[in-house]
């Protein structure tokens, strides 16, 4: 049993900003693997289903970003789910666009989202980081991952998540490195 989180902000406003790119990622999954009709449930849309035999739990945390923790402590204590078996995919500002790097554990290098998660579930849970690049002006952050993604970004970003869905079978084996390689090579091609 896993639970992929994309992190997000809900409304409209956000759809298309970077900091929602966790979110196009679990609708993508959601789509391609023909998971369950999204439901409100656990303060966020949560869709089950099966991948490669093995039984997933996806959801968006509907909490805004800063309080994302929440709606996955109840998910996980309900389901009762290891954190270790927790994959979640957010922006990172300081990796270049268009590249992921997927790691276990670590640091939450002052993103909020990843933050909110550290404080209810520890940290040993595996990220999926997707690049989103740093502004030019340090002072533009917020600015920044709130920003909708340009209009040359969308092709590359729609790219990335077709990537990201492909290698998902890699990614719930565990296999975080070969996953990165993985996507990374083939997005090189592009």
């Amino acid at each position: 049993m896993l639970l992929l989180v994309g992190l997000g902000n809900p409304g409209s406003d956000y759809t298309n900003t970077r900091h929602n790119i966790g979110f196009k990622i679990i609708d993508a999954i959601n789509l391609h693997f023909k998971l369950s009709k999204q439901k409100p449930k656990f303060k966020g849309l949560l869709t089950t289903g099966n991948i490669e035999e093995k039984k997933i739990y996806a959801i968006k945390p509907l909490t805004f970003m800063n309080n994302s923790g929440t709606a996955i402590k109840e998910l996980i204590d309900y389901f009762k789910i290891d954190a270790k078996d927790v994959i979640v995919f957010h922006d990172d500002m300081d990796i270049d666009f268009g590249k992921i790097k997927a790691k276990f554990g670590g640091s939450s290098a002052g993103h909020n989202g990843i933050e909110s998660i550290d404080k209810f579930i520890g940290k040993e849970y595996s990220r999926v980081r997707i690049g989103i690049g740093h502004p030019k002006q340090k002072k533009k952050v917020n600015n920044h991952v709130l920003e909708d993604f340009k209009e040359d970004e969308e092709e590359k970003i729609k790219e990335i998540t077709e990537n990201i869905v492909k290698q998902i079978p890699t990614l719930i084996d565990k296999k975080l490195d070969l996953f990165s390689s993985k996507i990374n090579q083939n997005l090189n091609g592009i």
